[in-house]
């Protein structure tokens, strides 16, 4: 059961990440239009054939409820599949497979799949300290009843940053730590970004030195293996294979995925070393007939080092606790032998929000349609991506294959 690999992405728009005080700002609603003209002009498609629409949730800033009415309003289009996806930074990758079920199923025939990630203008009467508050306990529920509220912030467990370094450090008493091997992931995306225009690290080269002599923030974590937010926003478009055969560019058809929810604080895993994409990359690669040997590049979402060290390993590319290993045998470039976010991944193209996660989901579609200019891949017909929503807790996995 599962995908049969009818639907396809074809075509993407990304905004060219942004430091927040430098952005553009603009009503969401003017994002999604602006990005789903971009996605379109891209496939060679209409607005006319679009008839489905997953949209993010519930950061949307002109309305908590009926959120997709109210951008098909705006974009003047009337769908017959609408969903709000609210995963974290496992958004995109749970839009993407959304969208391409709903299309197998007969629902629709091309869904735009949208994030709008800039800061919108405020009004008269909206705070605008409420990013600083919303960001203080890094996306922690404070709400009276929440189990976060009771048993973890009052004991100092707040943000992503004392998450993913208590599961780092979990991992170094089980397997060892090397923190030079975990430094050379944030180096080789690095140098995959400078050949990628619009990343937000282009033109500053990256070394293993670098790393380690950056600021500890939460050890064994340091600065540079921390993605920095920035704004931003994307968009794709998700098509029947009709359709795909009309688009401008070699179609990206979806034919694995897997998802999988575990906890929503890390203190809650049963074991914080073994992650839930663990079993979304199982089901993904049953699903597609391909195994991980198969893969071309692997495009990982990657807010953290110990996140691309752990999906490598529970993913099936490496066994549990080689990873380490793997990645310092390995060149991770785009011009290695294993390459991995080849557009530089959050780490360096840079991390815009649950849109962040499309970077990965749309270098993949850049790959197989042959438009990632000087990162292009010889090889490129299968594509493995992650998302990886709160602290490990939500992740999802799609095989994307060239038509």
């Amino acid at each position: 059961m599962g995908l049969r690999g009818n639907a396809a992405i074809v075509g993407a728009a990304q905004y060219k990440p942004e430091k927040y005080q430098t952005a553009p700002q603009m009503f969401h609603l003017e994002q999604v239009a602006d990005l789903a003209h971009k996605a379109l002009v891209d496939a060679g498609l209409h607005k006319s054939d679009l008839d489905g629409l997953v949209i993010n949730g519930p950061h949307f800033h002109e309305a908590s409820v009926f959120v997709p009415a109210m951008a098909a309003e705006y974009l003047g289009i009337e769908v017959n599949f609408a969903e709000v996806v609210d995963l974290g930074g496992c958004t995109a990758v749970a839009q993407v497979w959304r969208a391409a079920m709903a299309i197998e199923m007969g629902l629709c025939q091309a869904v735009l799949c949208v994030i709008p990630a800039r800061m919108a203008p405020l009004g008269p009467t909206e705070d605008p300290a409420w990013m600083a508050q919303a960001m203080r306990f890094g996306g922690h529920s404070t709400a009276f009843g929440a189990p976060e509220a009771e048993f973890d912030l009052p004991y100092g467990h707040m943000g992503q940053n004392t998450g993913y370094a208590m599961i780092a450090q979990r991992y170094a008493a089980q397997y060892g730590y090397d923190k030079s091997a975990m430094a050379k992931i944030a180096v080789d995306q690095r140098f995959n970004a400078q050949y990628h225009k619009d990343a937000i690290f282009n033109g500053k080269s990256l070394s293993i030195e670098d790393v380690l002599a950056s600021k500890l923030v939460a050890d064994p974590l340091h600065v540079l293996e921390i993605v920095m937010p920035v704004a931003g926003g994307a968009a794709v478009i998700v098509a029947s294979k009709e359709l795909a055969s009309r688009a401008k560019k070699r179609p990206a058809f979806v034919t694995g995925f897997g998802e999988r929810l575990s906890f929503k604080s890390p203190s809650y895993a049963k074991e914080m070393t073994v992650t839930p994409v663990a079993e979304a990359a199982k089901r993904a690669f049953a699903m597609s007939g391909l195994t991980a040997k198969d893969i071309h590049a692997a495009q990982i979402y990657d807010c953290y080092t110990i996140t691309v060290l752990l999906s490598l390993e529970d993913a099936g590319f490496v066994p549990k606790g080689e990873g380490q290993r793997f990645i310092k045998e390995h060149n991770l470039t785009f011009k290695g032998d294993f390459p991995l976010n080849t557009h530089g991944g959050q780490l360096s193209f840079g991390q815009s929000a649950a849109a962040g996660g499309y970077s990965q989901v749309i270098e993949a579609f850049d790959q197989i349609s042959h438009s990632a200019q000087e990162r292009q891949l010889k090889s490129c017909d299968n594509m493995f991506v992650s998302g990886t929503g709160g602290v490990m807790s939500e992740q999802g996995a799609l095989i994307l294959q060239g038509g």
